[in-house]
């Protein structure tokens, strides 16, 4: 298989206190994944926060490239730094 590209809508919520990671969602395309950013602006969809992510995968041999963050919103692990 060859590389593709991905886009990942990853979702985090809060449990007892700990912002953990919720089910990632892999988008068909970028435009996708910012209508789910959207929803949570809009009360729509209610995570604590979430990113969407891009990146270039080679399942075959397990090869994932440096994520490249497209949108964050809320409450994410490294917020700040990764802006």
């Amino acid at each position: 298989m060859a590389v593709a590209e991905r886009i990942v809508f990853q979702p985090f919520v809060w449990q007892g206190g700990v912002l953990r990671a919720g089910v990632p969602i892999v988008c068909p395309n970028v435009e996708d994944a910012r209508r789910r950013v959207d929803k949570i602006r809009a009360g729509i969809l209610h995570v604590a926060g979430a990113v969407v992510v891009r990146m270039d995968v080679d399942e075959d041999i397990g090869d994932y490239g440096e994520p490249e963050y497209l949108e964050r919103i809320g409450d994410t692990p490294g917020g700040e730094d990764e802006d």
